[in-house]
């Protein structure tokens, strides 16, 4: 009997477990306030949970029919009538809780309703409004542009003409550079000139040194040394 035992446990927390789902889920039900398609998917959750705690209960049932003792077999159709009367309980309260539900949702939606219509009107009343300070805003800003334009446009001729007073500058001191690229070559010129002169000055000397140094020394020759 060990094993029957072991499987009527098993069978008795499942029927545990599924009859907590349903209460939990009756209760996010109840809490429910939309939108719609979710009150739909809680409801979908709702009966698969049924279904499970149904067939569990059958097992259950079966395994009654199953006992050998007839005492066990009553205990075990006790259990079983009893999670029937709960499934029931269940049921009314899940079917209560969706009527709320509903009720809720509806109400929530024509509130809405209501206060987009009135939402509407006071957004048309703001419409009106807003396009005539739109307008008032449209004006002042092409005003404002224009004035920026005129700005824009007397900024550009005294740009030009400080443009045009600079250009002139440039071609004087182009001019001054040109006069003064002209004097530094002629100064230049002039040094090599003298450079050059000054070389034939230096070669001229020294030619007047040497051939005064060999007169000095033919008669020195002449006088010290006659014989020779």
């Amino acid at each position: 009997m060990a094993s029957p035992d072991v499987h009527v446990r098993i069978c008795e927390q499942e029927i545990l477990k599924y009859d907590l789902e349903i209460k939990a889920l009756i209760q996010d039900i109840s809490d429910c306030t939309g939108p719609q398609s979710k009150l739909t998917e809680l409801n979908s959750k709702v009966k698969e949970s049924f279904h499970n705690l149904r067939l569990r209960i059958q097992d259950l049932e079966q395994m009654g029919m199953e006992q050998d003792k007839e005492s066990d077999k009553q205990a075990l159709f006790s259990q079983v009538e009893g999670h029937r009367k709960q499934m029931l309980s269940n049921q009314t309260v899940w079917r209560r809780a969706n009527l709320a539900s509903k009720l809720s949702i509806d109400n929530l939606e024509k509130e809405a309703l209501l206060k987009g219509a009135d939402n509407s009107v006071r957004q048309r009343k703001m419409t009106k409004e807003g396009l005539a300070q739109t307008s008032s805003n449209i004006t002042e800003s092409l005003m404002s542009i224009s004035r920026m334009m005129a700005q824009q446009v007397q900024q550009s001729e005294e740009t030009m003409t400080t443009l045009a007073t600079s250009s002139r500058t440039v071609q004087e001191t182009n001019e001054e550079f040109k006069a003064m690229t002209g004097t530094i070559q002629l100064g230049r010129k002039l040094i090599t000139k003298y450079n050059r002169r000054e070389l034939t000055d230096k070669l001229l000397i020294f030619l007047a040194l040497a051939l005064f140094l060999a007169t000095v020394l033919y008669i020195l020759k002449k006088r010290l040394f006659p014989f020779l």
